[in-house]
């Protein structure tokens, strides 16, 4: 499903989607003692992974959708790879560099795509031990004023019967995401660490942002427009001036953890 579904937004979403704050690199790059290796897992165009770079030596940046590595952002310090499910444990964990080789390993918005049951023994394999640590992330409500606030959050409830599991567990803010890790400070199951991040955008970008959700392209499958003409005009009247640029701020929640031994 969820390749499936990148694949086909994966243009979209390269250019609607935000960049996280480099202040949060560096921040989980001073948990880790060592910085030679990175994995950044589900790295879609690897707004995530060019990040990473600026404190890690190396970044090995994984998506499933081939499509959506295609619109990755290149970086000489990044290196990007297509891992399809089909993939068998050993061979991922030999491709990331072997048992005990990863000083951090990072998901953003990724995680509650993943299957946990195989991932997160993957992760226990990989990650050094003492040292590594594993950082997730996603980004729930986005705010702009009240009035356009107000729009969003109709558009939200319009979503809820077409939204899959992986996506509830988003915008439950990452509380009810199965965690098994040692806390490091930021955050932890069941309470993860609050975060505003910031962009500029344009109504257009609003638009881009709102088509790039997995919930809009599982309701048109379903035949359910969830931006109907009606609704987009409310937002572009609540915006104001077609060129007026506004700040997003997105709530996101960081959980961090190591290997309990």
């Amino acid at each position: 499903m969820a390749d499936h579904l990148f694949n086909k937004q994966a243009a979209i979403y390269s250019e609607a989607r935000p960049r996280y704050p480099s202040e949060w690199f560096s921040m989980l790059a001073a948990l880790t003692p060592r910085h030679s290796v990175a994995w950044d897992v589900g790295t879609g165009n690897g707004q995530a992974a060019i990040g990473v770079a600026e404190q890690y030596k190396k970044v090995i940046a994984t998506d499933i959708s081939d499509e959506q590595l295609k619109h990755a952002i290149p970086h000489p310090q990044v290196q990007y790879v297509h891992t399809p499910l089909a993939m068998s444990d050993d061979e991922l964990v030999s491709l990331i560099g072997g048992e005990n080789s990863v000083d951090l390993i990072t998901a953003a918005t990724a995680v509650q795509w993943f299957d946990l049951d195989r991932f997160y023994p993957i992760v226990k394999r990989v990650l050094r031990k003492p040292g590594g640590i594993i950082a997730v992330w996603c980004y729930g409500s986005m705010e702009f004023s009240p009035e356009i606030d107000g729009i969003l959050g109709r558009f939200f409830e319009l979503g809820i019967p077409f939204q899959s599991q992986s996506f509830k567990i988003a915008l439950q803010c990452y509380k009810t995401l199965p965690f098994p890790f040692e806390s490091v400070g930021v955050g932890c199951e069941g309470q993860p660490l609050e975060l505003d991040m910031r962009k500029e955008m344009s109504f257009q970008g609003l638009l881009r942002f709102l088509r790039s959700l997995p919930v809009v392209h599982i309701a048109k499958e379903q035949g359910v427009d969830l931006l109907p003409e009606e609704l987009l005009k409310e937002f572009e009247r609540a915006w104001g001036e077609p060129e007026m640029v506004r700040t997003a701020i997105y709530k996101t929640y960081m959980l961090a953890g190591k290997v309990k031994l």
